[in-house]
């Protein structure tokens, strides 16, 4: 049976010492998986490591201070990766959120492209050639948004680094089943609205958590079950939106193109009113 959350087996994770990505740490160090953890802020990364190896004395837990964008800290991931043990799985959730409207500030532009979506393919085409060498399974989780699937407006340049990342995990899967016969698999990981740093900046101990959002720790333990079951998109919803209105929404915007409606017409004044309709049928 395909498992790769595997106790004694290595998981590497970008952007791990706050939100998802310490929850999938923290998740996946309960399982008995050693970690090695990339961020690029030292102080918050040596306290999550601090913490983790408190409540995990036996875990081997490595970690790496870096831009993930670098290619020579992706390099040192790799090599601190291999060192650690077999690789069961790449978890490449490193992103950020501010970006651009479509005609201004391309400096934006291109930053956050490189984080969200350059940076994981370059770990990708880093790692998969070590994975394909090793006996047993193994997986790549790239963190998706449900703004990489239905797009809304507000935040281009964010939409498009998320739909990239989502076209590439399809055709990452794709490829690696065709090539390796299921040896490696690749997953999708679409968190809804989470209560995180990325979208709560000034979060700190003490801020309680509104009603709306899921906690990070259900995130990644959505994650855990969906990489169990085999499962490529990995859904999360949150505390306000089901699982039956996120598929009505993307139903809704795969509809724009099939009935040749104007361009994200959810938001179209001509169109919300059919919109509401529809996703209270």
């Amino acid at each position: 049976m395909f498992s790769c959350v595997k106790k004694g087996s290595v998981a590497v994770i970008t952007g791990a010492a706050v939100g998802i990505g310490y929850a999938i740490a923290e998740k996946l160090a309960h399982e008995g998986m050693k970690l090695v953890l990339l961020d690029k802020d030292p102080l918050t990364l040596t306290k999550a490591v601090q913490q983790l190896r408190e409540t995990y004395p036996q875990l081997a837990i490595n970690y790496l201070v870096g831009d993930v964008a670098t290619s020579s800290v992706q390099d040192q991931l790799l090599r601190i990766a291999i060192s650690t043990g077999k690789i069961s799985l790449l978890i490449n959730n490193a992103a950020i959120l501010h970006g651009a409207n479509p005609w201004e500030n391309v400096s934006q532009w291109r930053n956050i492209i490189e984080i969200n979506f350059w940076s994981l393919l370059m770990l990708q085409q880093k790692f998969i050639p070590i994975l394909s060498k090793q006996s047993g399974y193994s997986a790549i989780v790239n963190l998706g948004s449900k703004e990489g699937i239905t797009t809304p407006p507000g935040n281009a340049a964010y939409a498009v680094s998320k739909a990239a990342v989502r076209v590439l995990t399809e055709q990452l899967a794709h490829e690696l089943r065709e090539t390796f016969a299921g040896k490696i698999r690749a997953h999708l990981l679409i968190p809804g609205y989470t209560f995180t740093p990325m979208n709560f900046p000034e979060m700190n101990k003490e801020t309680i958590k509104p009603d709306s959002p899921w906690t990070a720790e259900q995130v990644a333990e959505r994650l855990i079950q969906g990489l169990r079951a085999g499962d490529f998109y990995i859904f999360c919803e949150d505390n306000e939106v089901t699982h039956e209105l996120d598929q009505r929404r993307m139903q809704w915007s795969i509809d724009d193109l099939i009935h040749n409606r104007p361009a994200l017409s959810r938001w179209h004044p001509d169109w919300r009113e059919k919109f509401n309709d529809f996703i209270s049928r």
